[in-house]
């Protein structure tokens, strides 16, 4: 079932790219439009563990275009509006033809499980791709796509995780495209994740 969104306005954390970045107004400068990204290449290698208890890398899960996503399960508005969005894209892109994938990496790795990251996932779209890790393997993939994210302090079960808050759209053999930003629409995000696609094809 495709997942229905509501309009609720949520504080973002301003934090993430530690990169100079800005609107591109010029067509020939991007042809697809969206946000240009100056600075160190986002994505790398990385080794997670899957929702199905496989160990995984970048190769397994970015097999096509993928709209790439760190969050965390317990997180209590940010991560499912955006993870719900990002679904939603995919199914409009479904919709018109385009195939591509959904990957959610917890930046939560002591709560969120195999299990958790799975039943998760499994809310927004039936093919998204849940991944969790040792903390050492969630460091060093946030490392990759430069993202940030910091527990904070209090309670050990309740407590809250700052993070970053882009998706990006990566492809398997020429890594970012672009990334979107929390205020973009699926309808938006689905309009320029087919672009990229269409000019590579």
């Amino acid at each position: 079932m495709k997942p229905v969104i509501f309009g609720v306005t949520t504080l973002a954390v301003a934090a993430g790219l530690g990169l100079y970045v800005w609107q591109t107004q010029s067509a020939g400068a991007n042809p697809c439009g969206d946000t240009a990204v100056a600075g160190s290449a986002i994505g790398g290698p990385f080794e997670l563990i899957s929702e199905t208890g496989e160990t995984v890398t970048e190769a397994d899960v970015i097999t096509k275009p993928t709209l790439v996503y760190f969050g965390y399960t317990f997180c209590p508005d940010v991560c499912p509006l955006d993870t719900a969005r990002n679904a939603a894209a995919a199914y409009i892109l479904e919709d018109q033809g385009i195939d591509v994938g959904t990957v959610f990496i917890t930046v939560d790795p002591p709560r969120d499980t195999v299990e958790i990251v799975r039943d998760f996932t499994d809310n927004f779209h039936d093919e998204m791709i849940g991944l969790t890790g040792t903390p050492d393997q969630i460091k060093a993939a946030s490392q990759a796509y430069k993202t940030y994210y910091q527990a904070q302090e209090g309670d050990p079960d309740y407590y809250l995780v700052d993070h970053s808050t882009q998706t990006y759209l990566m492809f398997p053999d020429t890594g970012m495209a672009t990334f979107f930003r929390r205020d973009t629409s699926p309808e938006r995000m689905a309009e320029v994740t087919a672009c990229f696609i269409d000019r590579t094809a």
